[in-house]
Order: structure tokens, then sequence, then C-alpha cells
């Protein structure tokens, strides 16, 4: 096993790295809640029906767009960190074999 380190991590790199992750999880985050919309919705009638999917559809779209943005945002932050981070104390060991 040989030892490397890593000294700097690309920013942007992990910033669209965390921006796609969490973009899938806002997927199914989403697709839980219009399950839990629809749901909900059934319980009080028509109206009620077409108001949860209407807000399930709602979830579905806009909940993998939310949430790919502040993966983004969050991954750019802690990329920055890292690199001032590993500056200061002289990088992150790993083992490649």
């Amino acid at each position: 096993m040989e030892t490397r380190k890593i000294n700097k991590v690309g920013v942007i790199s992990l910033g669209k790295i965390l921006g796609a992750v969490y973009a899938i999880l806002g997927l199914i985050i989403g697709a839980l809640m219009s399950l839990s919309y629809i749901i909900m919705g059934s319980m009080f009638g028509k109206m009620g029906f077409a108001g949860g999917l209407l807000f399930g559809m709602g979830s579905i779209i806009t909940m993998p767009i939310f949430y790919g943005v502040i993966g983004f945002i969050g991954g750019i932050i802690i990329a920055l960190i890292f690199n001032v981070i590993t500056g200061i104390v002289g990088g992150l060991e790993v083992e490649i074999e």
C-alpha cells in the first residue's frame, strides 16, 4: 500500500458532485412528499385530491432543483474550507493500492 496526500480539492468539481448527489436525494424526498400529499389530499374529497396532486407534482419538480442548488453551494463552501485547512495542516493522507 502506498500513502499519498491530497492537498487541494477542485472547488467547482466538488460543487457539481454534491449538487448531483443532493438533487437525487431531493428527487427521493420529493417523491415521498408527493405521495403523502396525494394520500392526505384524497382524505378531503375531490378538491383535496386535486390540491394534493398539484402540490405533489410541484414537490417532484422543485425539491430536486432546490436540493441540487443547495448541494452545489455547500460543495463549494466545503471545498474552500478544505483547501484552507489542508494548507495549514498539511494535507489529507490516503492509502492507494
